[in-house]
């Protein structure tokens, strides 16, 4: 988190306006009302259509924010049809509560508007010696994120106004103490059990497969049993990183490029530090703020006595991975960059000093001042590095542009070939061999985008040999393939899988053997208690299972306790058949912190009522989905 703060100061300044908005962050400067492109349906919201390209749009822009937010992290995981159709659920929420406010007449007053305005950071260098507001700043300001003012104010008038349909119900909540504490007791209530697992494995003996159960298994599951579809490719990759290495500039480009940008050169102090973070979250209980700050102060008092530990002890102890690594070092950064708490802490610091422990939004920080850049007019020869790097970047990115429209239509043009744009370009043609759709998919290389896999195994690439379309693979990186040799999937045979059905036919027979003596065990045993085989008693809760099945708690905590004691039989999937004696109820868990529970709930209860608020909103204003839901979508619940 501080890392990025710090290495992007620029950009966050120009995107703090848009991220302090949601609707902004969900779809870009403009609003969603740009989508002018024709297409397939995905949702509709009032009637108000949801096109196919202006959800594919809204995620490649979510993705590409993730992308440049946190530069190692994989985003092929957010590259996924479970994490499309959320952002689709994300547009459907907006629109919802857009139609809502409408429906409500909220407006939005002058006075509001300029007071939210107002309170944004980003404007505060925007003011005049006497607090108002450089109107010529301010439209310059917003232009260059594509916007007048108009758009603007239109669309923080509109996110207010969408904020005020749920905020409503959120501060009207009410959870009523009483109703909490039957909630927290029966949530910490505690009761003695006894169990008996009948677990597969213990039947595996008993569970051997005849060849007649091996030959019936793989006659009803062959089309379980084939070999990968495989192809081999070659492929071409225009990227701006090749392209910047290409790119020269002369010593008098350097000079121009210095004299056009003396404003942005004339540098601001700067300060380098690293820290040892001990992550809390603003909404952590106290108690963990307690034992997350007692680590702190801990650290803090080894430093104290050695303090060339810093960067070994960072390493070990700090929870921001984004520097801890490096021993903490976060480089240099001005002032703005950090959290104010932060912030007003490393720059009182004298360098080489190492700071108490500093609480902010992100937990508690032990901050180490370790260089100091003055503030100053920056000499061509000082900048002169850095400036070779900037300059050549933005040529780069240029040429890239351009390049990418002619690569782009070039392979599709000539698309019997690689090799045309690979010659124009001077790019290599590249060899892959054996990619499957299963073991790409598996990887952090370039197969792994599920847009470049699919055009792979499309029909006119397999087929017809035709170049794939330029997908786009990674922040100003572009790919296109074209098949070799294709091979499809084939059926194996029984002697090829017999080991493995071997394997699967006998944890199917031990697993029915074992559910079978469970339910046979219970009704004996509920008939003569003396008779079960039970482990011995132990105390469980909803929060403390002693290790046991989820499966298992759940039912013991739900069973009826009025007549005890009590057995109950529990069906725990791959994992075999339990038995449950409930034997007495023992009270309830103690709560260090009463009032901190009593808070949680009430937050819970109010999250509750907004979902169950906008699940209405979505059947008012007739949300309809004209794309099928992935199986393995995990959508959002808050509204």
């Amino acid at each position: 988190m501080f890392e990025f703060i710090q290495r992007n100061k620029k950009i966050m300044q120009i995107l703090l306006i848009i991220l302090i908005f949601p609707s902004f962050v969900l779809f870009g400067i403009d609003g969603y009302k740009r989508f002018n492109e024709k297409g397939a349906v995905a949702a509709s919201v009032n009637g108000r259509e949801i096109s196919v390209p202006e959800w594919e749009q809204v995620h490649k822009q979510e993705v590409e924010r993730m992308r440049a937010s946190m530069p190692g992290m994989d985003v092929a995981m957010f590259d996924t049809p479970a994490m499309k159709f959320m952002a689709l659920e994300r547009i459907i929420r907006s629109r919802v509560l857009e139609a809502s406010a409408s429906k409500l007449n909220i407006k939005i007053s002058d006075q509001k508007l300029v007071k939210t305005i107002g309170e944004v950071d980003s404007f505060a260098a925007l003011k005049n010696a006497d607090g108002t507001y450089d109107i010529e700043k301010y439209k310059s300001f917003l232009s260059a994120q594509g916007m007048t003012p108009d758009i603007f104010e239109s669309r923080v008038r509109s996110d207010l106004a969408v904020r005020q349909v749920v905020g409503g119900v959120g501060s009207s909540s009410f959870a009523p103490a009483s109703q909490a504490a039957v909630t927290l007791d029966a949530f910490l209530q505690q009761r003695e059990i006894q169990v008996a697992i009948f677990s597969a494995s213990d039947y595996l003996d008993s569970a051997k497969p005849t060849d007649e159960d091996i030959k019936n298994y793989f006659a009803t599951h062959v089309q379980e049993y084939k070999t990968a579809e495989t192809v081999d490719i070659e492929y071409v990759v225009l990227d701006l990183a090749n392209i910047e290495k290409t790119i020269s500039v002369s010593e008098a480009e350097l000079k121009a490029y210095f004299d056009q940008n003396q404003n942005i050169l004339n540098a601001k102090e700067e300060r380098r530090a690293s820290h040892i973070l001990i992550a809390a979250s603003k909404d952590a209980s106290p108690s963990d703020k307690k034992l997350a700050k007692d680590k702190a102060l801990s650290i803090l008092d080894s430093l104290r006595k050695s303090p060339q530990q810093f960067a070994e002890l960072a390493k070990k102890n700090s929870q921001d991975p984004g520097s801890a690594a490096r021993g903490g070092d976060l480089d240099f950064f001005a002032r703005g960059a950090m959290v104010k708490p932060f912030e007003e802490v490393a720059f009182v610091l004298k360098k080489g000093e190492i700071s108490d422990v500093v609480e902010t939004e992100f937990g508690f920080h032990i901050i180490q001042l370790t260089d100091i850049k003055s503030s100053g007019k920056s000499s061509f020869q000082e900048v002169r590095s850095t400036l070779e790097q900037d300059l050549k970047r933005d040529l780069a990115k240029k040429k890239y542009a351009e390049m990418a429209d002619q690569f782009t239509n070039m392979v599709y043009e000539q698309s019997d070939s690689l090799k045309p744009v690979a010659q124009k370009f001077k790019l290599d043609i590249q060899i892959a061999k054996d990619i499957s759709k299963q073991n790409a998919s598996n990887t952090k290389s370039l197969w792994s985008n599920q847009k470049l896999l699919q055009s792979i195994f499309s029909a006119d690439a397999i087929e017809k040999k035709h170049n794939t379309e330029a997908v786009e693979t990674g922040s100003n990186q572009l790919v296109s393939a074209r098949v070799v040799t294709h091979k499809p999937a084939t059926n194996l045979q029984l002697d090829d899988v017999k080991p493995m059905i071997v394997q699967t036919v006998l944890s199917q027979k031990s697993l029915e053997i074992a559910k079978k003596q469970g339910i046979e065990s219970l009704e004996q045993w509920k008939k003569d208690n003396s008779s079960a085989k039970l482990q011995a008693p132990v105390v469980i809760s909803r929060e403390q299972n002693q290790k046991l099945p989820a499966a298992l708690i759940e039912s013991a905590m739900r069973a009826d306790v009025s007549k005890l004691p009590i057995m109950v039989g529990v069906d725990l999937g791959a994992k075999g058949y339990g038995v449950v004696k409930i034997n007495s109820v023992v009270g309830s868990l103690p709560v260090t912190d009463r009032k901190d529970s009593v808070g949680k709930y009430a937050k819970a209860w109010a999250s509750a009522e907004n979902i169950a608020y906008f699940s209405y909103l979505k059947a008012l204003f007739k949300v309809d989905y004209k794309v099928e839901k992935p199986s393995s979508a995990n959508l959002l619940k808050q509204p």
